[in-house]
């Protein structure tokens, strides 16, 4: 819908057009900048008995427009105007009016009353002002239902793609090998033969079958060494495996004579390895694979034979875990910092657009012209925003609960009361933002300009205890590092709220979001502008 305004002024319509074309038109940032220009343009050729008035008027450009509603022929020509610019300025005529006034006399003053003393009368608030606020910010939602669905939905967008492409171990990772235990036709037609059981044949392939089967890898045979490492070199593999063609007698020989095998043994039975270190975390993955698959591999393989398997495994017990799996999670480690990161800057967008619409729009000059006072507006907002801010965090935790299976140790009413203070943060922190710029792209750039610090310096993707120590200071003291953790401590431990770790998380990002409402505050109340 277009919506259409008038400019009055001396009982005349000066312009009557929607807000955004009154703006083009006469090249204005604000309706109260066309006001002014317009009535300058009516100002034109009349006398002035305020010296304050010509001054500013003398300031403004006014554009070379034709406007039939400013023509003022058919006034006298010697009236003139009177009063303050900026006060009510009216235009007289110097001929007396010959039509006399009766006066009346004024009616008696009734008695002042009472107003009964109470919170909203006596401080910053007013009951009236906060309903007619908080119903045109409804109201606004209700017109702009595809803005809103938009800012609903992005976070469960958000979720879906974190869950479903963090956190997951890379498959089809393609491994060179040089398997010299393979003749030339098993090379050809890349098949390496496992036979199960207690059997002193081909081991090599048997322990090759348990990674495809059990790592979902990818082997490519070759026929030589070099062949294999040119194809890790080449970008088509991770890594190069060399196995010496008696590897499967001489691993037989090296578990039967045990510390009696010599070095020619040793060194048959053994895997030579390369791989391509460029990928820290495939190599990571692909090396643990590795180990892991040959101590199973070793223990399937004792097992069969009726040897003890612990003869082949390391002398260290790796038991139950006190906290977490067994083989941990990246996408779990990450998780509380996700959520509480998608949170607080989705809160810092719509915070922030909402407010420098206002500012934009010359809502937030009339409401305080109109006597509208700073913290009115604040609450106002938070109201309104914080029903949608809400509806983020319900959708988010659910998809990442109950529809992904994430780890949830702890209480949930401790996870949505953190995820519901960090939305409070960001909405503080955008309010923030909105009142110390001026522009939607400065806006953007504080956003963003704070985002990549909040990633690198909190804990979501690295533990804080591998930063440099000065970073390590700096990055306590951030909104959202003290809440990760305790989040962390929730999910992953099952903490509650009598442990400091996650009491302290709750206490700093309260904190937090007195400091920046006490900011928005004080910048509305000062700030010119």
């Amino acid at each position: 819908m277009d919506w259409h305004i008038g400019l009055l002024r001396g009982g005349r319509m000066l312009a009557e057009e929607s807000p955004q074309f009154l703006r083009q038109q006469y090249n204005a940032e604000s309706l109260e900048d066309v006001f002014l220009k317009l009535a300058v343009m009516q100002n034109m050729g009349k006398r002035r008995r305020s010296s304050i008035a010509k001054e500013v008027i003398d300031n403004v450009a006014v554009p070379a427009l034709s406007n039939p509603a400013l023509d003022l022929s058919d006034e006298q020509d010697n009236a003139e105007i009177s009063g303050e610019f900026g006060d009510n300025i009216s235009m007289t005529s110097a001929i007396p009016d010959p039509i006399a006034v009766t006066t009346v006399p004024a009616l008696p003053v009734p008695p002042e009353e009472d107003v009964p003393a109470s919170y909203c009368n006596k401080q910053l608030m007013s009951k009236n002002h906060l309903h007619a606020l908080i119903w045109k910010n409804f109201l606004w939602m209700l017109r702009n239902k595809g803005s809103m669905l938009f800012v609903v939905g992005l976070p469960i967008i958000q979720t879906f793609l974190f869950c479903y492409a963090i956190g997951h171990d890379p498959t089809g990772l393609k491994l060179a090998v040089a398997n010299h235990e393979l003749n030339e036709e098993m090379i050809t037609q890349q098949h390496c033969p496992s036979i199960v059981g207690c059997n002193q044949t081909q081991l090599s392939c048997r322990y090759l079958d348990m990674l495809v089967r059990n790592r979902s890898m990818m082997m490519i045979f070759t026929h030589t060494d070099d062949e294999a490492a040119d194809l890790v070199r080449q970008g088509k593999a991770w890594g190069s495996l060399t196995i010496a063609n008696n590897f499967t007698q001489a691993l037989t020989e090296r578990i039967e004579s045990g510390r009696y095998a010599d070095n020619g043994t040793l060194d048959a039975s053994e895997l030579n390895l390369r791989l391509d270190m460029s990928n820290q975390q495939i190599s990571t993955i692909l090396f643990r694979d590795l180990v892991e698959t040959y101590f199973n591999f070793m223990d399937h393989h004792l097992t069969d034979c009726d040897i003890n398997p612990g003869i082949a495994r390391i002398p260290v017990i790796y038991q139950e875990p006190i906290y977490g799996t067994i083989i941990p999670s990246f996408n779990e480690f990450v998780a509380p910092g996700v959520i509480l990161t998608i949170i607080f800057f989705l809160s810092v967008a719509i915070t922030t657009g909402a407010m420098l619409l206002e500012r934009n729009e010359g809502m937030l000059e009339r409401c305080l012209v109109a006597g509208i006072t700073g913290p009115e507006i604040l609450f106002s907002l938070l109201v309104t925003q914080f029903t949608v801010m809400f509806l983020q965090c319900i959708f988010v935790l659910l998809v990442v609960f109950y529809f992904f299976n994430m780890t949830l140790n702890g209480s949930i009413w401790s996870v949505l009361t953190m995820s519901i203070l960090s939305g409070l943060c960001g909405m503080s922190y955008g309010f923030v933002i909105s009142c110390a710029v001026d522009t939607e792209r400065t806006a953007t750039y504080v956003a963003m300009g704070s985002f990549l610090p909040t990633v690198t310096l909190c804990g979501i993707i690295w533990p804080m205890e591998g930063m440099y120590p000065l970073l390590r200071i700096v990055s306590k003291i951030l909104p959202l590092t003290k809440p990760i953790e305790s989040l962390r401590s929730i999910l992953q431990r099952g903490w509650g709220l009598t442990e400091p770790t996650v009491y302290y998380g709750f206490i700093s990002i309260t904190t937090w979001v007195i400091v920046f409402l006490v900011m928005t505050i004080l910048l509305l109340k000062f700030k010119k502008g």
